[in-house]
């Protein structure tokens, strides 16, 4: 189906040149700018501000928002900074998996320079080229450490279809851990469904939800550690007390059994 490219007046909607581009988001029917930030592993708070939204619960269907942070934004990337180089134009247009040639070293500009003799140049001696260091690999971020986030009895595994997680029985107020190191990207229950979730970004690759809380221990932004205590358990939104317990790989939910270790 084509993007929505206008409003109901006919006027552009705003970002819609920016529609497909890696990097942007274009706002679907009941989105809000928390879900597209638990979705994008974004405070909502930057995705406001990297699109200078005056009020950011006004947003339309069809809205091409950005969700990676702008060049010299606010939130920094989890990835290595790329060298800086005087042409900053030139830099900045290049992939950053990219490597940057390095110009001859003037010592060796020199040798093939000097190096004559009877008026016959000599041929320059061969530089050898220092090996270029590898880019950073996303396969860095595959090595996670994951632990299970609760003690409980499993109930209810991943279906692609149906059930986007595991489900995790426990009594209301059991402990609910983080299965990861990682930082708080949303806090609530905003998103319906849900109850009252927190999502938690390990790296570029990694996001992990928990929902249906009792109580949140943690705040957006926060840091937390493997194994800390996050939330306890709940039925908020739900039939019964439980984990709803999810692990997304570049956003699309994965089957965590394959990622948790045995039990």
């Amino acid at each position: 189906m084509p993007p929505i490219t206008t409003d109901p007046s006919g006027k552009p909607l705003p970002g819609i040149e920016n529609y497909g581009k890696p990097g942007y988001y274009a706002v679907r029917p009941g989105d809000t700018i928390r879900r597209i930030g638990a979705e994008t592993g974004q405070s909502w708070q930057n995705i406001a501000k990297w699109n200078n939204l005056d009020n950011p619960d006004l947003i339309e269907v069809g809205q091409v928002l950005r969700v990676i942070p702008p060049v010299g934004g606010a939130a920094a990337p989890l990835a290595p900074p790329v060298a800086s180089t005087t042409e900053a134009s030139g830099a900045a247009s290049r992939p950053v998996t990219q490597p940057i040639v390095a110009p001859a070293t003037a010592a060796a500009a020199a040798s093939s320079a000097n190096a004559t003799t009877n008026g016959t140049a000599k041929p320059p001696a061969p530089v050898t080229a220092s090996p270029t260091p590898p880019a950073a690999s996303a396969s860095g971020d595959e090595d996670v450490g994951w632990i299970w986030p609760a003690q409980g009895t499993l109930i209810a595994g991943f279906d692609e279809a149906k059930n986007k997680g595991l489900d995790i029985s426990g009594k209301a107020g059991d402990s609910v851990l983080a299965a990861a190191d990682g930082r708080v990207v949303y806090a609530g229950a905003g998103l319906r469904g849900y109850g009252n979730l927190i999502i938690l970004k390990h790296n570029n690759t990694y996001l992990t939800a928990y929902a249906h809380n009792r109580t949140l221990l943690v705040k957006e932004d926060q840091s937390v550690q493997k194994g800390q205590k996050i939330a306890e358990m709940g039925n908020s939104d739900a039939d019964r007390v439980k984990l709803h317990f999810e692990i997304r790989r570049q956003g699309k939910p994965v089957d965590p059994a394959r990622y948790l270790p045995p039990r």
